[in-house]
């Protein structure tokens, strides 16, 4: 059985970031091959991070977390908090190590099935109750997307791919150890969520 899990990002501006043909990309530059392998390239002007991971869990548990974003503060780290806005609309706030400002983004998402598709998409919208507080900076152009591939019963291969732009003080010279960190700590922290 084979079933695939899409996020996938607009920005808010009216056109979007589409990434549901991610591996299909080619010329990814390598940045890490394990624990995680994570890599990178820039689409449609965007830097794009990639993460991917053999998973020894089965792949409907696997996207039952990741489609719970409400949880997201309990099983990422760095996920400080989630306000539902409605019923598909969630404000994500993000903690960011010292001495950077912390991160937010506000998503509407659905969720799509097929026969052996399972699609949970989200792109960043303004709405009037995601409140950016003080000190914080806005991700408007958050982008992403799961893709989970069934191996076998209890094996699902994990790729989690980002729009990697942090804005706000940000160096640019620091990105691509962000993208390590950023790929390594959810793919671990998702995988530590499904072995308790």
């Amino acid at each position: 059985m084979r079933l695939v899990l899409l996020l996938i990002v607009m920005p808010s501006f009216g056109f979007g970031l589409d990434l549901k043909d991610i591996n299909q990309l080619k010329n990814w530059i390598i940045l890490q091959e394990k624990p995680v392998k994570v890599d990178w390239l820039s689409f449609e002007g965007y830097p794009i991070g990639r993460a991917e991971k053999v998973m020894k869990h089965d792949l409907n548990k696997i996207a039952e977390i990741i489609q719970d974003i409400d949880q997201y503060p309990l099983i990422f780290k760095r996920v400080t908090e989630t306000k539902r806005l409605d019923s598909n609309v969630v404000h994500v706030m993000l903690d960011m190590p010292f001495p950077f400002a912390g991160r937010d983004y506000v998503i509407k998402y659905s969720v799509r099935k097929e026969k052996n598709l399972w699609a949970f998409s989200f792109h960043s919208v303004n709405h009037p109750r995601g409140i950016l507080k003080s000190g914080v900076v806005r991700l408007d152009n958050a982008a992403g997307i799961w893709v989970l591939q069934s191996l076998s019963n209890n094996k699902t291969m994990v790729t989690y791919a980002w729009n990697g732009e942090l804005l706000g003080n940000f160096p640019d010279f620091g990105l691509n150890k962000a993208w390590i960190t950023q790929g390594t700590e959810v793919l671990t922290w998702l995988d530590e969520a499904l072995s308790i």
